[in-house]
């Protein structure tokens, strides 16, 4: 199987958080699969000066089509504007020199931000993360004002793939096979992760 998936994502988007667990089912259960994951950095307020906020409508809306649950701590938190700037830049790091620790240092991420509440805003607050995952990321990985090199060549590959797919919105799920390419719509697995497998077993045999 040569088959690929690109996840684009930003660690701190709900609808994303809740997309990774169809990530970690596809991980698991179609490890030949190559997984590209490409933070789209939507929420990089250093970099585009949005400072967008989360609301409770929205984390309602996730909660009512998945199995995610957003903990107390982390809604007291609505209230200040969300910057992914830092955790763009490692995550594009790791993408590059230490790949097979994305996908445990991205669920880590999430996990602290959207349970515990960490906004993900300096390094004080991702050290332990690092420290577990025995991560070495240099300086220019740990930027908190500005998007790295390796964060902003995602971001190139990212607009070109929404050039094609017609849409910004995030997350998005590609399926490549050789030639075709498949938006999955994520938001039909939500409710039960497992069955993302199943469906992209069913676009892999369509091609065969």
């Amino acid at each position: 199987m040569n088959a690929e998936l690109l996840f684009i994502y930003d660690t701190h988007c709900p609808w994303s958080y809740a997309a990774t667990a169809l990530i970690n089912e596809i991980h698991q259960h179609l490890p030949d699969i190559k997984i590209h994951y490409w933070h789209s950095a939507v929420f990089s307020a250093a970099e585009y000066d949005i400072g967008e906020n989360i609301t409770m409508d929205q984390l309602d809306s996730v909660e009512q089509a998945s199995s995610i649950k957003f903990s107390a701590i982390y809604q007291q938190t609505l209230n200040t504007a969300k910057d992914s700037t830092l955790a763009a830049n490692l995550l594009a790091w790791t993408n590059h020199k230490a790949a097979n620790k994305t996908l445990p240092l991205l669920n880590a991420l999430q996990q602290a931000h959207f349970q515990q509440g960490i906004e993900l805003t300096n390094i004080e607050q991702i050290q332990n993360i690092i420290d577990e995952l025995k991560l070495s990321p240099p300086t220019k990985a740990l930027k908190t004002d500005k998007l790295s090199k390796d964060a902003e060549f995602e971001l190139h590959e990212i607009f070109a793939i929404q050039e094609i797919i017609t849409t910004k919105a995030i997350p998005a799920l590609l399926l490549v096979n050789g030639d075709n390419l498949t938006l999955l719509n994520h938001n039909l697995y939500l409710p039960t992760p497992k069955t993302i497998v199943e469906a992209i077993e069913f676009e892999l045999r369509k091609t065969i």
